[in-house]
C-alpha cells in the first residue's frame, strides 16, 4: 500500500466539507498535510460532519467576488483541488445551465488563474474533479455534461502550457459515488439496479477510493504526470 506523505504543504478543496471534497480533505490531511476546506455556510459548525481538523474559509463560488477573497485568505498554497459543483433541477433552461457552469467551470478556471502565481513559485500540482459526465454524455444534465467536458479541456491546455513553470494540471474523473448528489440514484430501487448493472464491478464507489486518485496526481509520484484524467468509476465506462 502507498503511503503518501503531504507534511508540510498546504492543500485548499474547494466544496471539502462534504461528499468527495471531504473524502479527499481527510486523506490530505491524513497524510499530514495541512487543508483549508471551502464551504458556503457561515462556519464549518453548521455541517453535519466535523471539520474541526480543517481550516474552513466560507464562498459562494458563483460570485467573482468571492473567489478572489478566497484566494487572498487561503494564502500560499502547495495544491489545488477544484472539487466544488453542483447540478441543476432544470438545466434546460438558461438559469439553470448558466448557474452550474459558473460553479463547475469558471469558479474552477479562475481559482487556477488566482492561484498559479504562487503554485508556480511553489513548483505546486492543481486536480480539478471531473466526472464521467467529462467523457460520456447525461442527456437530463447537460450543464454538468458541458461543464465537466470543459474542465478536461481546461486542464489539458493550461498543462500544456503551464509545464513550463514547474505546475502539473491533472483531473480525476469521478463514477457514481456515495455522496448526497447520488442519493436520489442509490435509494431507489429500480434506478439503483440499472446502475448497478451498468458498472461492471457491481457497487457504488466511496470517497476514499476518489480520494487516493487525487492523492497520487498531486504526490511527488506523480511528478511525470501532467494534462491526464484518471476515471474512478469501478468500470462504468467501460459499457
Amino acid at each position: 500500500m502507498i503511503r503518501f506523505d503531504f507534511q508540510g504543504k498546504r492543500v485548499l478543496v474547494t466544496g471539502g466539507s462534504q461528499g468527495i471534497g471531504l473524502g479527499i480533505a481527510t486523506a490530505f490531511a491524513d497524510a499530514g498535510a495541512e487543508v483549508i476546506v471551502s464551504g458556503t455556510r457561515d462556519g464549518a459548525g453548521d455541517y453535519q460532519d466535523d471539520l474541526s481538523r480543517f481550516a474552513y474559509l466560507q464562498a459562494r463560488l458563483d460570485r467573482p467576488a468571492d473567489r478572489a477573497a478566497l484566494a487572498e485568505a487561503a494564502g500560499p498554497i502547495d495544491i489545488l483541488v477544484n472539487n466544488a459543483g453542483q447540478s441543476h433541477s432544470d438545466e434546460y433552461s438558461m438559469e439553470g445551465y448558466g448557474r452550474v457552469i459558473e460553479v463547475n467551470l469558471h469558479a474552477a478556471v479562475e481559482l487556477c488563474y488566482l492561484f498559479h502565481p504562487v503554485l508556480r513559485e511553489r513548483g505546486g500540482a492543481i486536480v480539478n474533479v471531473g466526472s464521467c459526465a467529462s467523457f460520456i454524455a447525461i442527456g437530463y444534465a447537460p450543464a454538468y455534461t458541458a461543464s465537466k467536458t470543459g474542465l478536461l479541456g481546461f486542464a489539458r491546455a493550461v498543462a500544456d502550457q503551464w509545464a513550463r513553470d514547474g505546475v502539473r494540471v491533472n483531473l480525476v474523473a469521478p463514477g457514481f459515488i456515495e455522496t448526497r448528489m447520488t442519493a436520489s440514484v442509490r435509494t431507489d430501487e429500480r434506478k439503483a439496479g440499472n446502475t448497478l448493472r451498468a458498472i461492471p464491478v457491481r457497487r457504488f464507489g466511496t470517497p476514499a477510493e476518489v480520494a487516493a486518485a487525487a492523492l497520487f496526481l498531486a504526490s511527488p509520484e506523480a511528478s511525470y504526470i501532467t494534462g491526464q484524467s484518471l476515471v474512478v468509476d469501478g468500470g462504468l465506462m467501460l459499457r
